[in-house]
């Protein structure tokens, strides 16, 4: 049996999205159904405003509203001498918990992965080499421990070989294989805190 097109079109859309495979895609479409219009509604145009209002910072390429700087690249009382690298926009979150890091950030959106066809073109890579033109003295490699992390800060650490420039990185505790983003905060302030200098 096929749904009707609007549903199936729906169930498709859905089950584009990362983590939602067809029979979620399917149980997402069909609680869509049994919601109010002005629910369906609501969250229609809450979408359509994050599209049109928000784009990415056009210095770090984490989230700002759109043409603009997102508030950490705004704010003058950030160090700027000093940008910590993360995968995505979560993880300028998590770092941000932890109190222990006051520079700026650069946010590739995505790491290496070869085999899912990830390879340095598609990160935002050509941006944070841009941003070394300024009074950048660190790059903290704040990556996940797992082995696209470390295969993109192995990468980058050889990128990022500039006289004068230190390329770090946060210091063990953060357990393998974990995220970023669900590490406590005392823990990963003191893996920023307690960062160690990468070298060939």
């Amino acid at each position: 049996m096929n749904y009707p097109p609007p549903l199936q079109a729906v169930v498709d859309e859905l089950g584009r999205f990362p983590g939602v495979g067809p029979k979620s895609a399917q149980r997402i479409a069909f609680w869509l159904m049994r919601q109010p219009n002005e629910d369906v509604a609501r969250l229609a145009e809450s979408l359509g405003d994050m599209k049109s209002k928000l784009a990415f910072c056009e210095r770090c390429c984490n989230i700002a509203e759109a043409g603009g700087l997102c508030p950490i690249c705004a704010d003058d009382r950030r160090d700027q001498t000093t940008i910590c690298v993360v995968e995505s926009p979560p993880d300028v979150l998590a770092v941000e918990r932890s109190g222990a890091f006051h520079g700026t950030y650069h946010v590739l959106h995505g790491l290496l992965n070869p085999l899912e066809g990830v390879t340095p073109d598609r990160l935002r890579i050509q941006e944070l080499i841009h941003r070394l033109n300024g009074p950048v003295k660190e790059v903290i490699l704040c990556f996940n421990s797992n082995l696209e992390g470390d295969a993109t800060a192995m990468y980058l650490s050889r990128l990022l070989q500039v006289p004068g420039l230190i390329v770090s990185q946060p210091a063990s505790g953060l357990p393998v294989g974990g995220d970023l983003e669900f590490a406590d905060d005392l823990t990963l302030g003191r893996a920023i805190d307690g960062r160690r200098i990468l070298a060939d």
